[in-house]
């Protein structure tokens, strides 16, 4: 039984651990194996992580479809965290990304889009992908400085108060933003990058959601891959991979990141579980956290993030580990 965390402000609790389903989309990932995909969902549902996190751009609008097909007669289990506000199908808001490749191969420009209009048409689409009809939490999933801040959360007060949605989010959002929209709305969560390499929400953001009762849902927790272990200075990257471009993979970064990664995997060995899974864990635990998004394309993968939630870390071994992280010096 996975214990669950109350959303700020709401009756909805949500896994501390959720299915991230950017990748089952296939944009940017390479394509998917949609059957894979499915099972990939089913069996996060049976292993009891039954929050799920997508939106419409991950495969445009195709993870929504697939997620539809595997909740379909468990819809009562789940709880769907979806976003709105980034539009492909028409030349509106703020350019968000250029000329990127549809999982199909044609290019296609995506928009920033917070209008009022906009979102309560993006939500009736997911709403139908989905097969539901309503959503735990509805996320922005960018600001649109292009629309004012009291439009977006004005259509969000309408979509909840039609029960189509039941709490409202945004993501990637600053602190000054999220004090203009909580002025509109009751905002219960903010999707925000984060992990052990990248802790930069800890010095303003995390203090702010702990006092305003905002709680954060962290995604990109393994820092892309960084932070298993398993890539090693000269690592083959794939034809298109631009990670060998980012900070945290080139050196002297790679290496710094290897060796803090060595000095607390004695931790990882005497819970019996893998650096990855003793990486999340951390997340999981770390102040205002709500949520940690890990990303799944097959069964094997959840079962493996699952593990994560089947052991504590002692706050011994989180102090100790907090202790090394403040050691680890890396490079802009």
């Amino acid at each position: 039984m996975v214990m669950k965390n109350r959303l700020p402000g709401t009756d909805i609790s949500l896994t501390p651990l959720a299915f991230g389903s950017w990748a089952i989309g296939g944009w940017l990932w390479g394509g998917t194996d949609e059957k894979q995909a499915i099972k990939a969902v089913e069996e996060s549902i049976d292993l009891g992580i039954t929050t799920i996190d997508t939106a419409p751009v991950y495969g445009f609008g195709l993870s929504e479809q697939l997620i539809g097909k595997a909740i379909r007669g468990k819809r009562d289990k789940v709880q769907i965290l979806t976003k709105f506000g980034l539009i492909w199908d028409r030349n509106e808001g703020e350019l968000h990304y250029k000329d990127t490749p549809m999982n199909d191969g044609t290019l296609t420009d995506i928009y920033r889009n917070g209008r009022k209009e906009s979102i309560i048409r993006e939500c009736e689409e997911s709403l139908k992908r989905l097969g539901t009809d309503h959503v735990e939490l509805y996320q922005q999933h960018w600001p649109d400085p292009t629309t004012p801040m009291e439009e977006t959360m004005e259509a969000l007060e309408i979509l909840k108060q039609q029960g189509k949605i039941l709490a409202c989010g945004v993501s990637n959002y600053s602190v000054e933003e999220l004090k203009k929209a909580v002025q509109y709305t009751r905002l219960s969560t903010n999707q925000v990058p984060y992990s052990m390499v990248l802790r930069d929400i800890e010095k303003e953001l995390v203090p702010w959601s702990l006092k305003n009762h905002v709680g954060i849902i962290a995604y990109s927790p393994l820092q892309r891959g960084v932070l298993t272990g398993k890539i090693k200075p000269g690592h083959r990257f794939g034809e298109g991979d631009h990670r060998p471009n980012t900070p945290f993979f080139r050196e002297p970064n790679l290496s710094r990141i290897n060796h803090f990664l060595d000095s607390i995997k004695p931790i990882a060995d005497k819970h019996g579980v893998t650096l990855a899974q003793l990486v999340l864990r951390w997340t999981v635990r770390q102040p205002a956290i709500s949520c940690v998004l890990a990303g799944s394309r097959t069964p094997q993968q959840i079962r493996e993030n699952a593990v994560a939630l089947q052991f504590e870390l002692t706050d011994k071994e989180i102090k100790t580990i907090n202790s090394k992280l403040d050691q680890l010096k890396l490079r802009d």
